[in-house]
Parts: C-alpha cells; structure tokens; sequence
C-alpha cells in the first residue's frame, strides 16, 4: 500500500504532470504543425508566381472582374460556411459549433492565388490562418478531441498559420491568444501555439522558402534638452505618439469602410455576383486614373523601378504623400467585394507609407517611423497591441522595444472598438462604455454604424431581378 501511495503521489508531481502535458502536446501538434508549415509555403511559392506573372502580363488586370465572379461561385458551389473565413475560426474556438469544414484551406488557397494573380490588393494572413484553423480542426476530428482539447488545437492552427506565413513564431503565439477578445489573453493554449509557431515557421524555412528582410537605419545621437539627464530621446518619443495617433485612426478608417464597402454592396445588389464585377471594375478604373500598379497586390515586390512598395517605404521618397490612402482605398474594395486573401500585409503597406509621410512632417528618422507604421497600424486594426510589439522586434530587432510599444498600444486605443474581425469580442472595453456589454461583438457594432447601407435599405435604392 505504501508503494503504492508513493508511486500515485510521484506521478501526480506537478513536474510530472507539466511533462505529460507537455510530451502530450507536442506529439500532437508536431504533425499538424508540419503539414500547415508545408501548405503554407506552397501558397507563399503559388503566391510569388502568381504575382509575378502579372507582372509580366499587365493585361491579366482586365480579367479581374470575371475571376471575382469566379471566386463568388466557387464559394456558393463548394465553399458553404468556409466564406466566413477567419471570422469562422475565431467562433469555433470561442464556442464550438458546426466545425470547420476541411475545404476551407483549399479554397481559400486557390481563391488567393486568383485574387493576386488578377491585381486584387489583399494580402496572405487570412489565408495562412484559414489554413491552420481548417487543418488543425481536420486532426482534431481524426484524433477525436473533447472541446476543450479542440480550442487548443484550433489555437495552435492559427498560431502556425500566422508564424509560418510572416517569419514571427513567437508573434504569431501571441497572436493566436490575443486576437479571440479585446482587452484580455488566455494562456491556456500558450504551450501549444509556441510549438505549433515554431515547428511552421522552421517547415518554411525548410522548404527554402524566404520572407522578405526589413532594416531600420542606425539612428544618429542628437543632443536636445535634458539629454544628459534622461536615459531616452523624449523628443523622439513624442513624435512617436502624435505619429501613432495617426497610425490608430489610419486603422479605425481601414475597419470602417472595409464593412461600410461590404454592407453597401449587399444592399444595393440583388444579384450578388455583380457584387465582385463591379469591385474588380472599380480597381481597373482606379489604376488608370493615377497612371501606375502600385497598389495592386500585395505590395512587397516592386512591379517597376521606382514603385511605392513596403521596403521602399524605409528610405527617403519611397512612397508618396497619399500612398497609404490609395492602398487603404484599393484593399478595402477588393476585400468589401468579396475578393480573397488578407488584411495584414496591405496593413504594413499602410502603416509604412504613412510613416514615411509623417517622418517627413515631424523631422523624423523614415526607417524608424516606417517600421513603427509597419506594426502598429496592424495593431489598432486587429487589437494585437502586445503581438504587433513582439512582431516589431522579430522583424526589426529589440533596440526600439519601447517605441514599438508606445506605437502599438497608442494605435490600439486610438482605433477605437473597431476592428477587421467582427467576430472579436470585447471583453474589457478600451475606454469605459456603458453600452458596452461583456462578449459584445464588433459584429454587434458594426451593425449600428452602417448608416449608409441602413438609409439604402430604408430607400431600397437597390438593383432590382
């Protein structure tokens, strides 16, 4: 008897039961994690070549409204709830329902590739994740998981999807912690998430495929007032914070139109594929009345000499004074339209061709103010604050860990409770909001602010059958 309390009380060892766990999940996720590491890197290879084929075949832009019709009926004919997206994958985490049907990856996979091969400016997070979550909730069902086992691995899908398809594991952990509610973090699948980040960015990598390197010139010492006194250049700071507001409303008005776009669109069409023909229509006529590409796509590789892209954005005249506009401008009809593929990277378009703006308004340094814009323009868009500062020193290194910070988490509370997740709930309000009620979604809000479609549908100016 005593052997035997003794072996029952090594085994409930906290320490042992921290490694069963641990050994648990990771035998787990291990696999799930390479096959998402794996697609992803074929969709980031489908996504170059598509990209760069268009390049080589300007007129393939004509033909953008006819693949958004094509999208449209690909999603009605096979995809059935896999239109929700990520909206979908954040409800069956939060409360399990239907599941996550296991064609979502590949439609969202093949939908993207149509999307950029035609000009449409999205970008590539919403599918990484759609990939993770569809995969993730494809394994959970083969090893026949209870719920609370299912949140995990669905958590640990994102993570690996959003680490794998920009190069941040750790951001992407967070990220997939963060971004299910507003105001508060769940640590119960943090082991999970780390894993399943590192083990699809490490798939990528190995795969030989590179993401894109970003650099933040070395800033030179100035003296200003009380330099010798303070440990941090508080001028800078300052700059810093008026930018940041900026960047915070630059994210409420990306949030705002890309629902007001979509809620129009329903209400004046009937026939929803006129939906995408008149989105795609829209961007051809907007190209050629500015005279260039530059804010077809995603915005990373440059089309020509000369072109306002994301690198660009880090020197001196990479980008012109409304460049972030244009691309807020073309994301959100595409998107509104019902075009596929991400919200993030067009984010880091924006948020890095106002910053270049603005250091030039505030006497700033452009790598610096650049990178800024980079993070935190998605912070205020997602309510990540704390991922967009982890991603900050990921990609640019940990020498203005504190500026990205004050970026971030200035961005988050100046883009109010709005967001391009509408199934992200608000569990602690940013400001005090007494119409606020616990778990209110930003769907719930989104509601009452489409005063525009609200006053179409009240007029039914709409297009008739």
């Amino acid at each position: 008897m005593k052997n035997f309390k003794s072996s029952s009380a090594f085994y409930n060892h906290p320490v042992i039961q921290t490694l069963k766990y641990g050994l648990r999940w990771t035998v787990l996720i291990l696999p799930v994690a390479i096959i998402i590491g794996s697609v992803v890197a074929l969709f980031l290879w489908l996504l170059s070549w598509a990209i760069h084929f268009r390049f080589s075949h300007t007129w393939l832009l004509f033909l953008l409204p006819l693949a958004g019709i094509a999208i449209h009926f690909i999603y009605q004919s096979v995809g059935k709830s896999s239109e929700k997206g990520n909206n979908l994958i954040m409800d069956e985490i939060n409360k399990p329902g239907g599941g996550i049907p296991p064609q979502m990856a590949p439609i969202i996979l093949l939908t993207t590739v149509i999307t950029h091969l035609f000009g449409g400016s999205a970008g590539r997070e919403g599918t990484a994740v759609q990939i993770g979550g569809s995969i993730a909730g494809m394994f959970g069902k083969w090893f026949k998981l209870n719920e609370a086992d299912m949140h995990l691995v669905l958590t640990a899908g994102v993570a690996a999807g959003f680490g794998a398809v920009f190069g941040t594991p750790l951001t992407g952990a967070i990220f997939a912690l963060e971004v299910l509610s507003i105001g508060r973090i769940k640590y119960d699948a943090i082991l999970p998430a780390l894993i399943a980040a590192i083990v699809g960015d490490v798939t990528v990598s190995a795969w030989g495929v590179h993401h894109t390197a970003y650099h933040i010139d070395v800033l030179a010492k100035t003296s200003y007032m009380l330099s010798a006194y303070l440990p941090f250049n508080w001028v800078l700071l300052a700059k810093v914070v008026l930018a940041s507001v900026a960047f915070g409303l630059a994210s409420w008005l990306f949030s705002l139109m890309v629902n007001e776009i979509k809620a129009t669109f329903i209400a004046l069409f009937t026939h929803k594929w006129l939906i995408p023909l008149t989105g795609g229509l829209l961007i051809i006529g907007l190209t050629y009345i500015i005279g260039k590409p530059d804010y077809l796509s995603l915005g990373v590789d440059a089309q020509y000499p000369g072109a306002v892209t994301i690198p660009s954005s880090f020197h001196a005249g990479g980008a012109d004074t409304w460049s972030w506009l244009w691309k807020t401008l073309y994301t959100t009809l595409t998107l509104g339209s019902g075009f596929k593929g991400g919200e993030v990277t067009p984010l880091f378009y924006i948020g890095a061709t106002l910053g270049n703006t603005l250091s030039g308004l505030l006497d700033a340094p452009v790598s610096l103010f650049a990178a800024l814009g980079f993070i935190a323009v998605f912070a205020g868009a997602t309510n990540t604050p704390l991922a967009c500062t982890f991603m900050g020193i990921e990609l640019f290194g940990g020498e203005h860990a504190l500026l990205f910070a004050v970026a971030c988490f200035t961005a988050y509370l100046f883009s109010g409770h709005t967001g391009i997740y509408s199934s992200q709930r608000i569990a602690i309000p940013k400001l005090f909001d007494a119409n606020l009620q616990d778990e209110t979604t930003l769907a719930d809000l989104n509601k009452q602010r489409g005063y525009l479609h609200q006053k179409l549908a009240k007029y039914k100016f709409r297009f008739k059958k």
